[in-house]
Protein backbone atom coordinates (compact mmCIF):
# COMPACT_ATOMS: atom_id res chain seq x y z
CA UNK A 1 0.00 0.00 0.00
CA UNK A 2 2.89 2.37 0.75
CA UNK A 3 4.08 2.02 -2.83
CA UNK A 4 0.85 3.19 -4.37
CA UNK A 5 1.27 6.44 -6.30
CA UNK A 6 -0.88 9.52 -5.80
CA UNK A 7 -0.17 12.71 -7.79
CA UNK A 8 3.27 11.48 -8.82
CA UNK A 9 4.44 10.38 -5.35
CA UNK A 10 3.99 7.22 -3.31
CA UNK A 11 2.09 7.15 -0.03
CA UNK A 12 5.41 6.61 1.75
CA UNK A 13 6.83 9.81 0.19
CA UNK A 14 3.71 11.75 1.20
CA UNK A 15 3.97 10.32 4.71
CA UNK A 16 7.66 11.30 4.98
CA UNK A 17 6.91 14.81 3.76
CA UNK A 18 4.05 15.15 6.25
CA UNK A 19 6.30 13.83 9.03
CA UNK A 20 8.93 16.47 8.18
CA UNK A 21 6.28 19.20 8.29
CA UNK A 22 4.93 18.02 11.64
CA UNK A 23 8.49 17.61 12.96
CA UNK A 24 9.45 21.12 11.90
CA UNK A 25 6.35 22.54 13.63
CA UNK A 26 7.18 20.58 16.79
CA UNK A 27 10.83 21.70 16.70
CA UNK A 28 9.69 25.26 16.19
CA UNK A 29 7.36 25.10 19.19
CA UNK A 30 10.10 23.51 21.33
CA UNK A 31 12.53 26.22 20.30
CA UNK A 32 9.94 28.87 21.14
CA UNK A 33 9.43 27.30 24.59
CA UNK A 34 13.19 27.22 25.19
CA UNK A 35 13.48 30.91 24.30
CA UNK A 36 10.51 31.85 26.45
CA UNK A 37 11.43 29.88 29.57
CA UNK A 38 15.16 29.20 29.61
CA UNK A 39 16.94 31.81 27.50
CA UNK A 40 14.97 34.64 29.14
CA UNK A 41 16.03 33.46 32.61
CA UNK A 42 19.70 33.69 31.64
CA UNK A 43 19.24 37.07 29.96
CA UNK A 44 17.32 38.52 32.92
CA UNK A 45 20.28 37.70 35.18
CA UNK A 46 22.64 39.94 33.18
CA UNK A 47 23.17 43.63 33.88
CA UNK A 48 22.34 44.80 30.36
CA UNK A 49 18.84 44.88 28.96
CA UNK A 50 19.83 44.50 25.32
CA UNK A 51 19.99 40.69 25.46
CA UNK A 52 16.41 40.59 26.81
CA UNK A 53 15.29 42.78 23.92
CA UNK A 54 17.18 40.62 21.42
CA UNK A 55 15.64 37.36 22.68
CA UNK A 56 12.12 38.83 22.71
CA UNK A 57 12.64 40.08 19.17
CA UNK A 58 14.11 37.01 17.46
CA UNK A 59 12.16 34.18 19.12
CA UNK A 60 9.08 34.34 16.88
CA UNK A 61 10.82 35.11 13.52
CA UNK A 62 13.44 32.40 14.18
CA UNK A 63 10.73 29.86 15.01
CA UNK A 64 8.88 30.79 11.83
CA UNK A 65 12.06 30.41 9.74
CA UNK A 66 12.71 26.90 11.11
CA UNK A 67 9.11 25.91 10.42
CA UNK A 68 9.35 27.40 6.92
CA UNK A 69 12.61 25.49 6.29
CA UNK A 70 10.88 22.30 7.36
CA UNK A 71 8.06 22.88 4.87
CA UNK A 72 10.58 23.56 2.10
CA UNK A 73 12.55 20.41 2.97
CA UNK A 74 9.36 18.36 2.99
CA UNK A 75 8.24 19.66 -0.40
CA UNK A 76 11.72 19.11 -1.86
CA UNK A 77 11.42 15.37 -1.11
CA UNK A 78 8.41 15.12 -3.40
CA UNK A 79 8.35 14.81 -7.15
CA UNK A 80 6.43 17.87 -8.24
CA UNK A 81 5.85 19.46 -11.65
CA UNK A 82 8.71 21.76 -12.62
CA UNK A 83 6.52 24.84 -12.76
CA UNK A 84 5.09 24.20 -9.28
CA UNK A 85 8.57 23.54 -7.91
CA UNK A 86 9.85 26.83 -9.29
CA UNK A 87 6.94 28.74 -7.79
CA UNK A 88 7.46 27.08 -4.39
CA UNK A 89 11.20 27.88 -4.49
CA UNK A 90 10.52 31.52 -5.37
CA UNK A 91 7.91 31.77 -2.62
CA UNK A 92 10.37 30.31 -0.09
CA UNK A 93 13.07 32.88 -0.88
CA UNK A 94 10.50 35.69 -0.85
CA UNK A 95 9.23 34.63 2.59
CA UNK A 96 12.82 34.55 3.89
CA UNK A 97 13.27 38.24 3.06
CA UNK A 98 9.85 39.04 4.53
CA UNK A 99 10.90 37.29 7.75
CA UNK A 100 14.14 39.28 7.80
CA UNK A 101 12.11 42.49 7.45
CA UNK A 102 9.84 41.31 10.25
CA UNK A 103 12.86 40.74 12.47
CA UNK A 104 14.47 44.11 11.67
CA UNK A 105 11.20 46.01 12.10
CA UNK A 106 10.56 44.35 15.49
CA UNK A 107 14.12 45.04 16.67
CA UNK A 108 13.98 48.68 15.54
CA UNK A 109 10.57 49.19 17.16
CA UNK A 110 11.68 47.76 20.51
CA UNK A 111 14.96 49.73 20.54
CA UNK A 112 13.08 52.97 19.87
CA UNK A 113 10.55 52.15 22.58
CA UNK A 114 13.19 51.27 25.18
CA UNK A 115 15.97 53.80 24.50
CA UNK A 116 14.81 56.72 22.35
CA UNK A 117 11.18 57.27 23.41
CA UNK A 118 12.01 57.89 27.14
CA UNK A 119 14.58 60.55 26.21
CA UNK A 120 12.13 62.21 23.84
CA UNK A 121 9.40 62.17 26.50
CA UNK A 122 11.71 63.83 29.06
CA UNK A 123 12.72 66.70 26.75
CA UNK A 124 11.12 70.15 27.08
CA UNK A 125 10.45 70.45 23.35
CA UNK A 126 7.23 68.74 22.21
CA UNK A 127 8.22 68.75 18.53
CA UNK A 128 10.30 65.59 18.97
CA UNK A 129 7.25 63.90 20.53
CA UNK A 130 5.36 64.56 17.29
CA UNK A 131 8.23 63.74 14.94
CA UNK A 132 9.22 60.44 16.57
CA UNK A 133 6.05 58.50 15.57
CA UNK A 134 6.39 59.77 11.98
CA UNK A 135 10.06 58.81 11.73
CA UNK A 136 9.32 55.51 13.44
CA UNK A 137 6.62 54.53 10.97
CA UNK A 138 8.62 55.90 8.03
CA UNK A 139 11.69 53.78 8.78
CA UNK A 140 9.56 50.66 9.30
CA UNK A 141 7.83 51.27 5.96
CA UNK A 142 11.25 51.63 4.28
CA UNK A 143 12.38 48.31 5.81
CA UNK A 144 9.30 46.50 4.51
CA UNK A 145 9.45 48.10 1.05
CA UNK A 146 13.14 47.23 0.61
CA UNK A 147 12.53 43.66 1.80
CA UNK A 148 9.63 43.19 -0.64
CA UNK A 149 11.60 44.59 -3.58
CA UNK A 150 14.74 42.54 -2.82
CA UNK A 151 12.63 39.45 -2.15
CA UNK A 152 10.82 39.78 -5.47
CA UNK A 153 14.12 40.38 -7.25
CA UNK A 154 15.71 37.27 -5.74
CA UNK A 155 12.58 35.31 -6.57
CA UNK A 156 13.23 36.08 -10.23
CA UNK A 157 10.75 38.86 -10.84
CA UNK A 158 11.64 42.01 -12.74
CA UNK A 159 11.20 44.78 -10.18
CA UNK A 160 12.56 47.51 -12.46
CA UNK A 161 9.09 48.41 -13.68
CA UNK A 162 7.81 48.44 -10.08
CA UNK A 163 10.63 50.75 -8.97
CA UNK A 164 10.02 53.04 -11.96
CA UNK A 165 6.33 53.16 -11.09
CA UNK A 166 7.17 54.00 -7.48
CA UNK A 167 9.51 56.74 -8.69
CA UNK A 168 6.84 58.33 -10.89
CA UNK A 169 4.23 57.99 -8.15
CA UNK A 170 6.61 59.45 -5.59
CA UNK A 171 7.36 62.39 -7.86
CA UNK A 172 3.65 63.08 -8.36
CA UNK A 173 3.03 62.83 -4.63
CA UNK A 174 5.97 65.14 -3.88
CA UNK A 175 4.63 67.75 -6.31
CA UNK A 176 1.15 67.54 -4.79
CA UNK A 177 2.41 67.62 -1.20
CA UNK A 178 5.25 70.10 -1.75
CA UNK A 179 4.10 72.54 0.92
CA UNK A 180 3.43 69.78 3.42
CA UNK A 181 6.89 68.29 2.89
CA UNK A 182 8.51 71.73 3.16
CA UNK A 183 6.74 72.34 6.47
CA UNK A 184 7.73 68.87 7.68
CA UNK A 185 11.40 69.50 6.91
CA UNK A 186 11.07 72.96 8.46
CA UNK A 187 9.83 71.34 11.65
CA UNK A 188 12.74 68.89 11.54
CA UNK A 189 15.14 71.84 11.17
CA UNK A 190 13.60 73.54 14.21
CA UNK A 191 13.92 70.28 16.12
CA UNK A 192 17.61 69.80 15.27
CA UNK A 193 18.83 73.43 15.42
CA UNK A 194 16.56 74.44 18.36
CA UNK A 195 16.50 78.20 17.67
CA UNK A 196 13.77 78.39 20.33
CA UNK A 197 11.78 76.22 22.73
CA UNK A 198 8.33 76.38 24.27
CA UNK A 199 7.63 79.62 26.20
CA UNK A 200 10.47 81.51 24.46
CA UNK A 201 9.62 85.00 23.25
CA UNK A 202 10.71 85.43 19.64
CA UNK A 203 10.35 87.92 16.80
CA UNK A 204 9.93 86.33 13.35
CA UNK A 205 8.32 87.52 10.12
CA UNK A 206 7.23 90.72 11.84
CA UNK A 207 5.46 88.85 14.67
CA UNK A 208 6.51 89.35 18.31
CA UNK A 209 5.14 86.65 20.56
CA UNK A 210 5.67 83.71 22.92
CA UNK A 211 6.02 80.19 21.53
CA UNK A 212 3.08 78.11 22.75
CA UNK A 213 3.21 75.05 20.51
CA UNK A 214 5.70 73.59 18.03
CA UNK A 215 3.94 71.23 15.65
CA UNK A 216 4.97 69.13 12.69
CA UNK A 217 3.39 71.51 10.16
CA UNK A 218 3.30 74.85 11.99
CA UNK A 219 4.24 76.75 15.15
CA UNK A 220 1.80 78.75 17.29
CA UNK A 221 2.78 82.08 18.84
CA UNK A 222 0.82 84.18 21.32
CA UNK A 223 1.41 87.88 20.71
CA UNK A 224 1.66 90.51 23.44
CA UNK A 225 -1.93 91.46 22.59
CA UNK A 226 -3.05 87.91 23.45
CA UNK A 227 -3.77 86.83 19.88
CA UNK A 228 -2.65 83.48 18.45
CA UNK A 229 -0.55 83.55 15.27
CA UNK A 230 0.12 80.32 13.33
CA UNK A 231 3.30 80.36 11.24
CA UNK A 232 4.20 77.48 8.85
CA UNK A 233 7.45 75.78 9.77
CA UNK A 234 8.81 76.32 6.25
CA UNK A 235 8.47 80.09 6.80
CA UNK A 236 10.24 79.82 10.15
CA UNK A 237 13.09 77.80 8.65
CA UNK A 238 13.70 80.47 5.96
CA UNK A 239 13.28 83.52 8.23
CA UNK A 240 15.56 85.44 10.55
CA UNK A 241 14.50 84.56 14.11
CA UNK A 242 15.25 86.89 17.03
CA UNK A 243 15.08 84.96 20.29
CA UNK A 244 14.42 87.59 22.94
CA UNK A 245 14.34 85.06 25.79
CA UNK A 246 17.92 83.98 25.07
CA UNK A 247 19.38 87.41 25.81
CA UNK A 248 21.76 87.47 28.76
CA UNK A 249 20.58 90.97 29.74
CA UNK A 250 18.24 93.69 28.44
CA UNK A 251 19.86 97.01 27.53
CA UNK A 252 17.83 100.12 28.39
CA UNK A 253 19.01 103.45 26.92
CA UNK A 254 17.83 106.88 28.10
CA UNK A 255 18.59 110.40 26.86
CA UNK A 256 17.90 112.79 29.73
CA UNK A 257 17.60 116.40 28.61
CA UNK A 258 18.27 119.14 31.23
CA UNK A 259 17.57 122.83 30.75
CA UNK A 260 20.28 125.18 29.55
CA UNK A 261 20.33 127.08 32.85
CA UNK A 262 22.09 124.11 34.49
CA UNK A 263 25.68 124.74 35.62
CA UNK A 264 28.53 122.31 35.05
CA UNK A 265 28.36 121.32 38.73
CA UNK A 266 24.70 120.46 38.36
CA UNK A 267 25.45 118.35 35.27
CA UNK A 268 28.10 116.47 37.25
CA UNK A 269 25.63 116.11 40.12
CA UNK A 270 23.10 114.62 37.71
CA UNK A 271 25.61 112.01 36.50
CA UNK A 272 26.60 111.19 40.10
CA UNK A 273 22.93 110.69 41.00
CA UNK A 274 22.56 108.25 38.09
CA UNK A 275 25.53 106.24 39.39
CA UNK A 276 24.05 106.06 42.90
CA UNK A 277 20.62 105.06 41.56
CA UNK A 278 22.24 102.25 39.55
CA UNK A 279 24.11 101.07 42.66
CA UNK A 280 20.86 100.98 44.66
CA UNK A 281 19.34 98.66 42.03
CA UNK A 282 22.33 96.30 41.80
CA UNK A 283 20.07 93.32 42.53
CA UNK A 284 18.21 93.80 39.24
CA UNK A 285 20.71 95.60 36.98
CA UNK A 286 24.35 94.95 36.14
CA UNK A 287 27.20 97.22 37.20
CA UNK A 288 28.45 98.07 33.71
CA UNK A 289 26.30 101.19 33.27
CA UNK A 290 27.13 103.85 30.67
CA UNK A 291 26.82 107.55 31.61
CA UNK A 292 27.94 110.43 29.40
CA UNK A 293 27.24 114.15 28.83
CA UNK A 294 26.97 113.52 25.14
CA UNK A 295 25.17 116.40 23.44
CA UNK A 296 24.43 120.10 23.44
CA UNK A 297 20.98 119.94 21.92
CA UNK A 298 18.77 122.60 20.42
CA UNK A 299 16.84 123.10 23.65
CA UNK A 300 18.51 120.74 26.20
CA UNK A 301 21.76 119.50 27.65
CA UNK A 302 21.61 115.76 27.02
CA UNK A 303 22.97 113.09 29.36
CA UNK A 304 23.12 109.56 27.95
CA UNK A 305 22.36 106.79 30.46
CA UNK A 306 22.35 103.06 29.61
CA UNK A 307 21.96 100.15 32.00
CA UNK A 308 21.49 96.38 31.65
CA UNK A 309 18.68 94.49 33.36
CA UNK A 310 19.85 91.12 34.63
CA UNK A 311 18.50 87.91 33.14
CA UNK A 312 15.54 86.72 35.19
CA UNK A 313 14.68 90.14 36.60
CA UNK A 314 11.28 91.62 35.75
CA UNK A 315 11.94 94.07 32.92
CA UNK A 316 8.88 96.27 33.35
CA UNK A 317 9.17 96.47 37.14
CA UNK A 318 12.88 97.32 36.92
CA UNK A 319 12.27 100.07 34.35
CA UNK A 320 9.47 101.51 36.50
CA UNK A 321 11.63 101.50 39.62
CA UNK A 322 14.58 103.11 37.82
CA UNK A 323 12.47 105.83 36.18
CA UNK A 324 10.71 106.69 39.44
CA UNK A 325 14.05 106.92 41.25
CA UNK A 326 15.52 109.19 38.54
CA UNK A 327 12.47 111.48 38.57
CA UNK A 328 12.44 111.71 42.38
CA UNK A 329 16.18 112.30 42.84
CA UNK A 330 16.39 114.87 40.05
CA UNK A 331 13.33 116.75 41.34
CA UNK A 332 14.69 116.89 44.90
CA UNK A 333 18.07 118.14 43.59
CA UNK A 334 16.41 120.89 41.52
CA UNK A 335 17.54 119.39 38.22
CA UNK A 336 14.87 120.44 35.76
CA UNK A 337 14.11 118.43 32.65
CA UNK A 338 13.91 120.35 29.39
CA UNK A 339 11.09 120.21 26.89
CA UNK A 340 11.00 121.50 23.31
CA UNK A 341 10.85 125.29 23.46
CA UNK A 342 12.05 128.40 21.63
CA UNK A 343 12.96 131.86 22.84
CA UNK A 344 12.08 134.68 20.42
CA UNK A 345 13.90 138.04 20.68
CA UNK A 346 12.23 141.12 19.17
CA UNK A 347 14.57 143.81 18.03
CA UNK A 348 12.98 147.17 17.28
CA UNK A 349 13.61 148.54 13.81
CA UNK A 350 14.73 152.18 13.66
Amino acid sequence: MLEEVFYGNTILQWFIALSIVVGSVVVGRILYWLFKNIAKKFSSATATKFDDILIDTIEEPLTFVLTLAGFYWAISTLALPMTLGVWISKGFYFLLFITAAWLLARLFDVLVQEYIAPKVASSENDLDDQLLPILRKGIKIIIWVVAIIVGLDNAGYDVGAVIAGLGIGGLAFAMAARDMIANLFGGFTIFTDKPFIINDRIVVAGVDGTVKEIGVRSTRLQTLAGRTVIIPNATLADSVIENISSESSRKISLNLGLTYDMSSKQLQQAMDLLKSIAAEHSDSIETNTLISFNMLGDFSLNIFFAYYIRSGADILDTQTSMNLAIYKEFSEAGLEFAFPSQTVYHKPVD
